[in-house]
């Protein structure tokens, strides 16, 4: 079942290929060319063109006016899903909710005296909207839009879309789950879209849907591309994202069936996830193979595909001589989820040396579908490697920071030789006069 590979004799062609998992093919070669078209298509038809791509590559025919749920459709979709989802729901946003409260205390308006009468800081302010894209296809995935819109939402951003993709072969329904949980965060600008034609949308504004400053959410190659050229009409838009992946450092003490369920977490995803076994014993590795077989034979046909594509073609299993060499190489691969099943007397240890990773579970009581769901850390994280430079889409994500200084006469004639010797070398003459004004004031 798991691809084995030993560190130690695998030639660095071998490694860079683990490590760089097929970042170049993120987004397929001739897929910028159509999708520059779409979103141009969009910027110059509105929703005629929304409705048109909707229509063309989701085979779902919807008029303008419906492009927008409906207070009807609101209405009506709690009362399609059960009571332990509606349930599950309050408890995933209740988490969010918390995680996210608490990183807002923590970026609060801030200012010092950094010298006799000069104050400087900054003053903490949400961003004026906000676009969320929640994928829909493979699977619909109300958790998404929770762990988009709660941040948002906790920020205070004034102005939230949501675009989602319709369920396939429907007259454009969209989940209930998806309705419910914005219902919950008290977002009612939820629109049917195309995927790309959405993310266009939101960048552009059209007739129904509204123009936002920054777009976040995780999606297809498609999507991807979409947000990345949407980004030279002057959108911010978040990292690339690739496959869905992870990553487990486990020792000798591991639980080899524990182990096993959690690797097929993330596998089951899709033919193009990665998972990845680093760990430091032969015996697990055997152990945790066989346990990977037995438990992939009660999955559906599509996941047991995808879990074995995931762990035996994409990912692998890797024996290090350490728990050291573990980190390393997890830090090199920088994974969007990452476990530590490591004996408890080195957990503090070893999470100490990872550095490059969306997220970091300890122990084997904290799976990753736990993360996904219910803890309430950010679980739309950067794949790809890069986690190397960004992190997840948590209440920051929808905050700004703008400085604040305020200097009195004291201080801004202690700082004009500096700013006229400064401002005189890079030739800016109306720079030292404003200061020499002060000087001889």
């Amino acid at each position: 079942m798991l691809r084995k590979l030993v560190w130690n004799s695998l030639t660095e062609a071998d490694r860079r290929s683990l490590i760089n998992r097929g970042l170049d093919d993120i987004i397929p070669e001739g897929l910028r060319e159509s999708i520059v078209t779409l979103i141009d298509d969009v910027r110059v038809r509105g929703d005629a063109a929304v409705c048109d791509a909707l229509a063309r590559f989701d085979r779902i025919e919807v008029r303008p006016d419906r492009l927008r749920a409906s207070d009807a459709e609101f209405a009506a979709a709690s009362g399609q899903l059960a009571p332990s989802v509606l349930a599950a729901i309050d408890d995933m946003i209740e988490h969010l909710h918390r995680f996210n409260s608490e990183l807002r205390k923590r970026s609060e308006n801030w200012g010092f005296e950094t010298e006799p009468g000069l104050w400087v800081g900054e003053k903490i302010t949400p961003i004026s909207s906000a676009g969320l894209f929640c994928p829909s296809g493979k699977a619909s995935y109300p958790s998404v839009i929770a762990q988009l819109g709660t941040p948002a939402v906790v920020a205070g951003v004034p102005e939230i879309a949501v675009v989602v993709p319709p369920a396939p072969g429907t007259d454009g329904a969209i989940d209930p789950a998806v309705l419910v949980v914005c219902e919950r965060l008290g977002i009612r600008n939820v629109f049917r879209v195309n995927g790309p034609a959405g993310i266009a949308a939101l960048g552009f504004g059209t007739e129904t849907i509204p123009k936002v400053r920054k777009i976040v959410g995780p999606g297809s190659p498609a999507v991807t591309c979409a947000q990345v050229e949407m980004q030279r009409h002057g959108v911010v838009t978040m990292m690339v994202l690739g496959p869905t992946e992870s990553l487990v450092i486990a020792d000798h003490t591991a639980d080899p069936v524990r182990l096993a369920a959690d690797l097929l977490i993330e596998a089951e995803h899709g033919t193009d996830s990665c998972t990845v076994l680093i760990t430091t014993s032969a015996a697990l590795v055997e152990a945790t193979d066989a346990e990977l077989e037995r438990q992939i034979a009660g999955l559906p046909a599509a996941r047991a595909e995808a879990a074995r594509a995931s762990l035996g073609v994409n990912g692998g299993c890797v024996l290090v001589d350490s728990l050291g060499i573990a980190a390393s190489v997890a830090n090199q691969f920088a994974s969007e989820h990452l476990q530590l099943a490591v004996d408890p007397a080195v957990e503090d240890e070893v999470l100490d040396l990872i550095v490059n990773a969306g997220e970091i579970l300890v122990g084997q009581h904290t799976p990753f579908s736990a993360a996904n769901f219910v803890i309430g850390c950010p679980a739309s994280l950067p794949t790809s490697g890069f986690a190397h430079v960004s992190s997840g889409i948590t209440v920051e994500t929808f905050l700004k920071r703008t400085a604040v200084a305020k200097a009195d006469l004291r201080a801004a004639r202690r700082m004009a030789p500096s700013v006229i010797a400064l401002a005189e070398h890079e030739g800016f003459p109306a720079h030292a006069a404003a200061l020499r004004l002060r000087q001889e004031g």
